[in-house]
């Protein structure tokens, strides 16, 4: 094993999957901040139990840490091209259900991470945003707590 001066330590895993209902608000996001704070060799993917559409609050709420989805649209859970993960992290109850059955016996860690739905907050653009924020401030907080290696990042 490496001594603790040969470099930052490895983080948990090599691919991770987040999967919440619509592949538009809560994975989008968890992949974006994943990516961003993962050394690039982890994979890191998002789908959805179905189909979706690209909110653009989200786009708002990255833009402001100068993150960015890019080109990416909303997409499937059952229509990714890889399904093989080390996590799969879900993020609404739906797509807890959804990633157990779809496993079954395959050999890969499932952890739930409920998270809020933004899209149904209400009131000025303002407080919308906020919600947006929150949650973005939740996902970072947990991806850095249980992906990244101890006293990193």
């Amino acid at each position: 094993m490496s001594g603790a001066d040969d470099g930052p330590a490895p983080p948990r895993v090599s691919s991770v999957l987040f999967v919440c209902g619509m592949n538009a608000i809560r994975s989008p996001m968890a992949e974006v901040i994943a990516r961003s704070l993962l050394p690039p060799s982890v994979y890191v993917a998002s789908a959805g139990v179905k189909k979706g559409e690209r909110d653009p609050f989200v786009d708002a709420v990255l833009a402001e840490k100068g993150l960015d989805l890019g080109q990416r649209r909303p997409q499937r859970f059952e229509d990714l091209e890889d399904s093989y993960f080390d996590l799969i992290v879900t993020m609404a109850p739906e797509a807890h259900h959804v990633a157990l059955d779809a496993t079954g016996a395959q050999s890969v860690a499932v952890e739930f991470w409920p998270m809020p739905d933004p899209s149904v907050a209400t009131g000025s653009r303002d407080q919308i945003l906020e919600a947006y924020r929150d949650l973005r401030g939740r996902i970072e907080t947990q991806i850095r707590a249980k992906l990244l290696p101890q006293g990193k990042g």
